[in-house]
């Protein structure tokens, strides 16, 4: 919204304007180490102030990078070394592995695949686009890799009213998923990493149950396949808990959990047995960006300090309750009103009247975006409050009057 107070918190909080002006923190931002081969001393010490204290259940690593693509792209290599160092029993390569790596061909690059889910959005870059199912406009004339592609389910909404319904799709898309894996056994690509959003996001704010993720990690590991969370887009707190992977409630949530946009810099977390056996295996010149690591250990400060995960919760209810209004006010507007904390999305009726209706709450100073064929997905900060709510929902519903 364009509320100026509002933005000024959002763009120009004044924890974050201290933090730029400390004098002790000028080096981090005028000098940007190559984290590879020179990090700063005492990185490691930020590290622990930042992301390591809000690590993930299980996991005591963090990798740095800079955005969500390189993250998982490098999370990938990380499954894909780790799958090969379990097959050999070892980490040391053969004269043979290390030849043929070079050109390409097997056994030094070995025919392993990673399962994704239709409707996942991974990155742009060539290995996440094999696991990117989106839209046609992100893969267009690219090749890419022959790996396997599970439906993600298909839920009916309100979830309350369709348990059953919504149970037996999500036991189907477990079936397929266990039949993918041994169908891209039997074909000499065994599956070394599922990777999946905790919520589709790009794909239409598509949900599955805690239960259906339980099971899926456990199929992960059954299969000796290592289980990749993408929490690029639901890490930080939109939910209502940090990681959106806490509303399923387990100890051990997966082998790897990358992140970015939140968090303001890129990477993955992951589990010791992850950890890159030797130097370059996963590397590029920046790795991300100390400077990033400081606003971040004060944007934790904030959320903490402020109780912003209980805001977003009492605010992602109001939310949550006013768009369930409102598409009973405009059913034949508005249907599948969905969300966890405020990431919320709603059904409209067919993509030129969601577009329209992005581009009429735009003029009335509401920025929305659009997400999967025909749902509109709302992303508020996370100092949106429920006086925010209200002054949404009105101009909202100002614009939905207009579609008699």
């Amino acid at each position: 919204m364009t509320h100026r107070r509002t933005l000024d918190y959002c763009y120009n909080h004044p924890a974050l304007m201290k933090v730029m002006a400390n004098p002790h923190n000028l080096s981090s931002f005028i000098n940007r180490p190559a984290l590879g081969i020179l990090p700063p001393e005492n990185f490691a010490e930020k590290l622990n102030e930042s992301l390591l204290s809000v690590a993930p259940s299980g996991m005591s690593r963090v990798q740095t990078m800079a955005c969500g693509s390189c993250s998982n792209e490098n999370a990938y290599k990380a499954m894909f070394i780790w799958y090969r160092n379990k097959e050999r029993g070892h980490n040391i390569p053969s004269d043979e592995e290390v030849t043929s790596c070079m050109v390409n061909q097997s056994p030094g690059c070995p025919d392993l695949s990673i399962l994704s889910f239709m409707g996942g959005f991974h990155g742009r870059t060539l290995g996440c686009l094999a696991t990117t199912h989106s839209k046609a406009i992100h893969k267009l004339d690219i090749p890419s890799f022959d790996w396997p592609i599970a439906p993600f389910p298909k839920l009916k909404y309100p979830l309350d009213e369709f348990v059953r319904e919504n149970a037996q799709e999500e036991a189907r898309c477990l079936e397929e998923v266990e039949d993918l894996i041994e169908k891209w056994k039997k074909k000499g690509k065994p599956v070394a990493g599922i990777v999946i959003e905790p919520i589709q996001a790009e794909g239409g704010d598509n949900h599955a149950s805690a239960d259906f993720f339980i099971k899926l990690r456990n199929i992960a590991t059954k299969h000796g396949a290592a289980f990749h969370v993408d929490e690029v887009q639901t890490g930080g707190g939109a939910t209502g808990k940090f990681w959106a992977h806490e509303h399923w409630g387990m100890d051990d949530p997966a082998e790897i959990v990358s992140f970015s946009k939140k968090m303001l810099t890129g990477g993955y977390y992951h589990k010791d047995e992850l950890q890159a056996d030797k130097a370059y295996r996963i590397f590029n010149t920046w790795m991300g960006d100390p400077s990033k690591n400081l606003f971040l250990a004060e944007v934790l400060n904030v959320i903490q300090r402020e109780s912003l995960l209980e805001e977003v919760t009492r605010s992602g209810k109001t939310l949550l309750q006013g768009l369930y209004a409102l598409q009973a006010q405009y059913p034949h507007l508005l249907s599948s009103a969905r969300g966890q904390g405020t990431f919320c999305a709603i059904d409209i009726r067919d993509d030129p009247t969601r577009n329209s209706l992005i581009m009429k709450a735009r003029n009335k100073g509401v920025l929305l975006g659009g997400c999967g064929e025909r749902s509109i997905r709302f992303r508020p900060a996370l100092v949106f409050k429920e006086y925010h709510v209200h002054q949404f929902l009105n101009i909202f519903n100002d614009v939905l009057q207009d579609y008699k």
